[in-house]
């Protein structure tokens, strides 16, 4: 496990710094999930394998479609079984893709590393025995653990009501072992999240109660306190959750959380798609609490024909490149290249 190329070498997998990840070589393959809910289409969701290689002769073309078992699972953000997290460890492999499934709250487990070109389903978390051992329902972000675990966030129970949200955790063989969070004060939400343990904390994104977005967007339902406007702060690794940021009318709707890759740095961004505002989060100059500020913000545009006068940019992606520039966001489709089915 321990001989893999690229990212995975003797040391482990991932990278030992973000400079050491830039250097290493570039990826050959994309894993790409193909979602069918909304289409009208009665067909499982499945994982896509996209070439690209620029000198491969199907350089941007699906060359494998992996379908799943079940329709309506819409599948969501994907993470690995092992990261940087475990670099270091030798033990350690990068070859399970962990797929949560929103609307289902199906966990798929895909083994990339018998064929990585086909890759193939290793096993099914039941949504059924994660609301009997935890009472959690609809999961979004995976990340992976020093110490193998898994750690899932969920934004609900299975009635859709936010105040049932949490995180899963799950070991190396993808058993259930109960919830990471300590009991006791309770987030209102949860969405996505990231952790820094030099500064001992993680940080999670506050996006609505299933109950409401699953209906399809409703401006009242804004209104009513079915969206967020929070970024909660944990105890990392301990699970206390020990901070609330209200970000106000600056932060409807909170999304991606993005530290910035420097391990040693206390600050972090998150777009908030409603507000159409990007806001720095911050450790306070005395260490004792973290602060907020809007970095970013994009103005309304005048429209016709839709549920308000003047529309939202409605940021629903942030990136944080490596090199030291500035904050690269997405808010209308550009043209990129086709890939070929």
């Amino acid at each position: 496990m321990g001989e893999e190329v690229g990212c995975c070498k003797r040391t482990g997998p991932g990278y030992g710094t973000p400079l050491e990840a830039m250097s290493g070589p570039k990826e050959a393959l994309m894993y790409v999930t193909c979602v069918y809910n909304g289409t009208g289409r009665e067909k499982p969701d499945f994982l896509a394998t996209v070439d690209v290689d620029p000198n491969s002769p199907t350089y941007s073309k699906v060359i494998h479609r992996l379908s799943l078992p079940y329709i309506g699972d819409e599948l969501h953000h994907t993470g690995w079984n092992a990261c940087s997290s475990c670099h270091g460890d030798p033990s350690s492999n990068r070859r399970f893709l962990i797929l949560p499934s929103l609307l289902s709250g199906r966990i798929y487990v895909i083994d990339t590393q018998k064929n990585h070109k086909a890759p193939s389903l290793h096993k099914v978390v039941e949504p059924e025995h994660i609301i009997e051992k935890t009472g959690l329902a609809y999961p979004h972000t995976s990340h992976c653990l020093a110490n193998g675990d898994i750690i899932i966030s969920f934004l609900g129970d299975k009635d859709g009501n936010a105040q049932g949200n949490g995180f899963l955790l799950l070991d190396s063989q993808f058993n259930i072992k109960g919830r990471w969070e300590k009991p006791g004060r309770k987030a209102e939400f949860s969405y996505d999240f990231w952790y820094q343990p030099r500064h001992k904390t993680m940080i999670c994104s506050s996006f609505g109660a299933p109950l409401a977005f699953t209906q399809g967007f409703n401006l009242k339902h804004v209104e009513d306190g079915f969206y967020g406007r929070q970024l909660f702060v944990y105890d990392w690794p301990d699970g206390g959750l020990k901070q609330t940021l209200d970000l106000g009318d600056n932060g409807l709707i909170s999304g991606e959380i993005r530290f910035l890759h420097d391990p040693t740095k206390d600050t972090g961004y998150v777009e908030c798609v409603l507000s159409s505002n990007v806001v720095r989060f911050f450790k306070t100059q005395d260490g004792s609490s973290w602060s907020h500020e809007v970095a970013i913000s994009v103005k309304p545009l005048k429209v016709q024909n839709w549920i308000l006068p003047e529309m939202p940019g409605l940021i629903i992606g942030l990136l944080i490149s490596r090199r030291p520039v500035p904050i690269f966001r997405q808010l209308v489709p550009r043209r990129c290249p086709t890939i070929q089915h």
